[in-house]
């Protein structure tokens, strides 16, 4: 299929930036972070070519989960604002170029939602079987989604008389997806906010989302992830799921469906990243590159989403004991860097020593691996963790605009903040967007140099992906080609320099590999051979360009 008879397919070449309206940009100086703030800094987002923005959850919440707890989903938590000034901000964002979509959090409530409070008041209250309950627990039961914070699925409720499940926390009860009405919620909320003007939606764990109660038959539940996406396309033909399904690759296909019964539109890669970090802990890129020559192909109206970190933990759940046990010596060796047995609660250049060369490393190869890249608000300055924060919450500091008192985040005093930035080497006196954008070294302005060469690199959200063989250990060559051109991309996961053999195909002399990020070109024989200079951490995008290529590079 060629790209100029898919253009309505805008997400195959999208910047996805994910962000927290709470610790973003607080405008009314209350502490909190709020639309009016991200509004104002719309145009910052628009000069990093972000053309998606992803919003956490904004509804109405007790927040004991960050607000992945909600209690109304049409409303907006008034600490943010109102409907108009989520509206005002989706127009200033379309007028930038720049389509927003939103957190779907429909498998539980907060046991504060209506809904709940209703169920457990009595057995004949419609919302009774929004929840699933039980008079006794089954004796097989699954496991926790957080293990050490809850030590099942099942919790007694005095007032009902009766257990509820929960997969995640014990406040956060499972909603009843054999139940009609709430399918039918699920839609309702969807075109609701389909109306508001965002342009799709992250859907929250999808698994569990879609999985009835044990011993309920809805047939096949893969069918409800259809009528999703077919009520999406009627609604909205050019908005998106964004589905996170943390499962092996074999699995997790069958959430994209297919085209004639599509689900899924993209998929985050659990997979590849946590090889990466394998990669990365033995400076070696063999199980990258393994797992990228096993990624499964997809039909063009899919995508898989490229990701270093997302806002939870950085999960290493597919890899082995021994492996987890071999980043996390690497890159979180305190206990309190880890969190459920399983991740790291921690971000990127503090988990590299701060490193510039293994942290633009790492960011060149987000880009340039076939697919959507997602950006977790920060990332593009390098911010740190703040330990005090506790758990998945390290993360999740404030913004850091400035050097000024709260990193320009907030005028509030400091013990108002929603959230304290760290106060190490990451500090916004040394990690911040204003002293970034006037510095041609900063990470900043190399993400936004990447953000370009990936916009203006059409084949890498299109393309067809081969690992290239080359005789290095520590170095991962991959190839993507579509009918626009084609792209070799060359990243060193070691600190010693190496020359890279290439052998690629071509038909005829005169084809050279050009420098997206010098004026250099490489020519190639007659057999498309050429020898390619890499420093240690290094990386390298070469444009194949055949004789007569007119385009710029």
């Amino acid at each position: 299929m060629k790209i100029s008879d898919t253009s309505d397919l805008w997400w195959k070449t999208a910047v996805v930036y994910c962000l927290d309206i709470e610790t973003y940009m607080d405008w009314n100086d209350d502490g909190c972070g709020d639309f009016e703030g991200l509004e104002h800094r719309i145009d910052y987002l628009a000069e990093l070519e972000v053309t998606c923005l992803w919003l956490m959850p904004f509804q109405p919440t007790p927040d004991r989960d960050d607000g992945y707890d909600i209690t109304d989903f049409y409303g907006v938590d008034p600490r943010f604002g109102s409907h108009g000034d989520v509206a005002e901000m989706i127009r200033t964002a379309s007028d930038r170029g720049i389509r927003v979509i939103i957190d779907l959090v429909m498998n539980h409530t907060s046991n504060r939602h209506p809904w709940f409070r209703s169920a457990r008041r009595s057995p004949t209250s419609p919302y009774r079987d929004y929840y699933v309950w039980r008079d006794e627990p089954p004796a097989k039961q699954p496991e926790t989604v957080f293990p050490g914070e809850e030590d099942g699925v099942w919790d007694w409720d005095e007032k009902a008389g009766q257990y509820y499940l929960h997969s995640f926390y014990r406040h956060q009860p499972d909603l009843n997806i054999a139940n009609p009405k709430v399918r039918d919620e699920i839609a309702k909320t969807v075109g609701f906010w389909l109306a508001l003007g965002v342009s799709g939606f992250r859907v929250d764990a999808v698994p569990f989302l879609i999985e009835p109660p044990a011993g309920t038959d809805i047939g096949d539940p893969h069918e409800f992830l259809r009528d999703i996406r077919r009520f999406l396309e009627r609604r909205s033909p050019e908005a998106i799921l964004l589905g996170e399904v943390n499962l092996p690759y074999e699995q997790q296909v069958d959430y994209f469906g297919a085209s004639h019964s599509a689900e899924l539109t993209m998929q985050f890669d659990f997979e590849a990243m946590q090889r990466m970090y394998l990669s990365l802990a033995r400076s070696d890129a063999t199980p990258l590159a393994e797992t990228l020559a096993r990624r499964p192909v997809l039909e063009p109206e899919m995508q898989w989403a490229n990701f270093v970190r997302n806002h939870d933990e950085l999960t290493l759940d597919k890899l082995s004991d021994a492996e987890r046990e071999e980043v996390f010596a690497a890159f979180a060796p305190e206990e309190w860097m880890r969190v459920y047995g399983r991740g790291i609660a921690r971000r990127l250049p503090p988990m590299l020593g701060g490193d510039p060369r293994r942290v633009k490393l790492v960011y060149s190869l987000l880009f340039s691996l076939p697919g959507t890249p997602v950006l977790f608000y920060g990332e593009e300055l390098g911010m740190g963790e703040n330990e005090e924060l506790g758990g998945r919450l390290t993360v999740r500091s404030p913004m850091q605009w400035t050097s000024e008192r709260n990193g320009g985040f907030s005028r509030a005093v400091p013990s108002r903040l929603v959230a304290q930035p760290p106060g190490d080497g990451y500090a916004p006196e040394h990690v911040n967007v204003e002293a970034q954008m006037h510095d041609e070294e900063s990470i900043l302005l190399f993400i936004r140099r990447l953000t370009a060469r990936y916009r203006a690199s059409p084949e890498i959200g299109w393309g067809e992906l081969a690992v290239l063989d080359q005789p290095h250990s520590s170095v991962l060559a991959h190839q993507v080609s579509a009918d626009v051109g084609r792209l070799v991309a060359l990243h060193n996961f070691a600190s010693a320099p190496v020359v890279v053999p290439l052998q690629l195909d071509v038909d005829g002399p005169g084809w050279e590999l050009s420098d997206l990020f010098a004026v250099t070109r490489i020519p190639l024989d007659e057999r498309g051979r050429a020898e390619v200079q890499l420093d240690g951490y290094g990386y390298r995008w070469l444009r194949v360009v055949e004789p007569g290529d007119r385009r710029l590079t």
